[in-house]
């Protein structure tokens, strides 16, 4: 199979515009005769919706959730990336395309990375019309705050509650077009399969989550904004109820799933306390602008704080071991996720660890809190302010930057973060792997576009901090109105598809026996106890590092796992009814086959990059190594099924406008 990334010809800066001009379009009054599905309301499902909505298109809208308000992106928190440069601090829409390229360590595309890096300056603007109350500085123009892997200040927040605030900016737009019948919205739907005509995208079998009925939903062009597969760890970020299920089922159709084993390991998440927990809880990359990362310098002192006999407040300040700054002068705290990651395991591997579990390194307050107490005295004419007052002011003005962050932190662990240093350990996140789109954001398959975290299209192995909601927004406002024209444009003169046709029927019935069969087995495992377990093996050979040695024993015990599940799983109810450890089986079933694949495409790998750290490819010094010369492509795998190996297909990736080099941050 050979893959067409579809990049138009011309300087890099001047493609997306050229392009844009120049691409077939849908005239209006053809708008009215299509039919577009889009699957999820998160930033780019919501976004997606609205505007293909806006544009004239008859849109259905999907939603495993009671609200589109309820996707996953509004549980991000730290901001969203746009290079308007308000800071004065050098910051272009080139060195957010540069910053961009580099963080995911020269395993992006650029010409889709640069237009995402040119419409950042648009998603600010909508934004804003559209009342999200980002934060303001005292003249009360538009703030920013810097994230990892950067030296600008480039990144727009609403406190810690971008993510919820920008969501409801595009739950707006979705609502206007649901009142005007533009789009219909189908909540407590999940979709189950991709229905393929003459090889095209032509509609999904989705279940109703509350009766259990299956439905056939037709249309010209599907649109995938279905979220990433961190939960293939178990243990993540993510909310419980993430799944992979929309893009595997597109992958078991036919399309590619592009570098899935690219895993984003975020370096500030509360630390595991027990095997009970279902799930973690992350405090946004944000801190790291006013929190310094630090451990003892003496295992003793480490050891006592495990113990309970010391806390963070014990250790004298010559004592402390700032690594991120001792071994990234340039970056400092502020380096990039995987590589902050891998400091905090490699400072625990040490024994350093101050959690009781010795997985956790200190985010400290402290120094920022006499800081800014002593700028807010200063600037009220107390030049010399005692400590205590100087404590109260600087925490204040923490309080007013990061509040709720301090206050879920102190409601989880117990403990007051402005006074004892916060307790944090890395944690999958996000996964910069998804399902193979082209310039287009189409996949393989001809009608299926796959928008945000769902496709694996701009960053590389590893996403700069609050860049997932810039491109959740530029896919839905800014991009898919106008590339899907470039499939819609052939497709105006093509009736409504009935749902009733023979594909369709075929399709649910493929459906129907997939959930007859989980629900026959009547085993004796639940559900629940096979995903921890899938979770373990994937975190234990293939999470923050890897070797050839545990993926290759990784794979066999997946293999060996997923057979026991068809075996012995046990899912109570049945189908026609609300059921959800029925929803929950076939979302493991998925991440059963996802993992094996993520294994593989991690053994093909030898190299180092990014989120992707084998150990047998390192700097003497611990960093990663790539290799350029073998691996600078995008590994896009082919799941056959049916006891078959995934296929390796590969689209080289061409450099024009920057130089492969190592990355550094020192």
């Amino acid at each position: 199979m050979k893959l067409d990334g579809k990049v138009p010809g011309g300087p890099l800066e001047e493609k997306w515009t050229q392009y844009r001009s120049s691409m077939p379009l849908v005239a209006p009054n053809n708008k009215r005769r299509l039919e577009v599905i889009v699957v999820g309301t998160g930033l780019a499902g919501a976004s997606a919706a609205a505007t293909l909505g806006e544009l004239g298109y008859n849109v259905k809208a999907f939603t495993f959730h009671d609200s589109p308000r309820r996707a996953h992106s509004i549980a991000a928190q730290g901001g969203i990336n746009a290079a308007k440069n308000y800071q004065n601090d050098g910051d272009s829409v080139y060195r957010l395309f540069y910053d961009t390229i580099k963080g995911g360590d020269y395993r992006s595309r650029e010409a889709n990375v640069h237009r995402l890096a040119e419409v950042s300056r648009n998603i600010i603007d909508q934004a804003v019309a559209q009342g999200v109350p980002f934060a303001r500085d005292y003249g009360g123009l538009l703030a920013n705050r810097s994230f990892g892997g950067v030296q600008v200040s480039r990144t727009f927040y609403a406190r810690g509650q971008t993510g919820q605030q920008l969501l409801l900016g595009a739950y707006q737009s979705l609502s206007r077009q649901i009142s005007l019948g533009t789009v219909k919205m189908y909540n407590r739907h999940e979709m189950l399969d991709i229905v393929r005509i003459d090889g095209k995208a032509r509609g999904i079998i989705a279940r109703n989550l509350i009766t259990g009925e299956l439905e056939r939903h037709a249309a010209h062009a599907v649109v995938l904004a279905s979220g990433g597969y961190g939960n293939v760890f178990y243990l993540s970020t993510n909310a419980m109820m993430c799944n992979v299920s929309a893009a595997w089922r597109a992958v078991r159709r036919g399309a590619l799933m592009a570098n899935p084993c690219f895993t984003q390991i975020h370096p500030t998440c509360i630390p595991v306390s027990g095997d009970y927990q279902s799930k973690l809880t992350l405090m946004s990359e944000s801190l790291r602008n006013d929190g310094r990362v630090w451990v003892p310098k003496k295992q003793e002192d480490a050891k006592a704080i495990r113990e309970g006999k010391k806390t963070g407040l014990d250790i004298p300040e010559a004592d402390r071991d700032y690594y991120l700054e001792r071994r990234y002068p340039a970056f400092g705290n502020l380096v990039p996720r995987d590589v902050a990651s891998r400091a905090a395991k490699t400072a625990c591997d040490e024994g350093l660890g101050v959690a009781p579990t010795g997985l956790a390194v200190y985010l400290d307050f402290s120094d920022a809190i006499m800081r800014y107490g002593k700028s807010k005295a200063h600037s009220s004419g107390n030049d010399h302010p005692d400590e205590k007052l100087v404590k109260e002011l600087g925490t204040a003005v923490i309080s007013e930057k990061y509040g709720n962050l301090f206050e879920m932190y102190e409601k989880i662990t117990g403990e007051n973060p402005y006074i004892y240093p916060m307790k944090i350990y890395p944690a999958v996140h996000y996964t910069m792997g998804g399902l193979w789109v082209d310039y287009n954001l189409e996949t393989n398959i001809p009608g299926l576009f796959a928008l945000g975290e769902c496709n694996f299209s701009d960053h590389g192995a590893n996403r700069l901090g609050a860049s997932a909601l810039m491109q959740g927004l530029a896919d839905g406002y800014f991009v898919i109105p106008y590339t899907i024209g470039t499939f819609l444009s052939k497709e105006i003169r093509t009736p409504k598809f009935d749902p009733n046709g023979e594909a369709f029927k075929a399709t649910e019935k493929a459906v129907k026996d997939r959930i007859d069969n989980l629900l026959s087995v009547q085993g004796n495992q639940s559900v629940e106890s096979f995903h921890r377990r899938l979770g373990s093996i994937m975190w234990d050979y293939c999470g923050m590092s890897r070797n050839a040695e545990g993926l290759r024993k990784a794979v066999q015990m997946v293999r060996e796992l997923k057979a026991e599940f068809y075996n012995d799983v046990f899912v109570p109810g049945g189908n026609n009814e609300y059921n959800p450890e029925l929803e929950k089986a076939l979302r493991v079933a998925d991440f059963m086959e996802l993992g094996e694949t993520m294994i593989l495409d991690a053994l093909n790998r030898d190299e180092s990059c990014g989120g992707h750290f084998r150990e047998e490819y390192q700097t003497e010094d611990g960093e990663a190594l790539r290799d350029d010369e073998n691996f600078t492509y995008v590994a896009a795998w082919e799941y056959p099924g049916n006891g078959q190996e995934p296929i390796l297909h590969k689209e080289e990736l061409v450099f024009e406008n920057v130089e492969l080099k190592t990355r550094s941050y020192k």
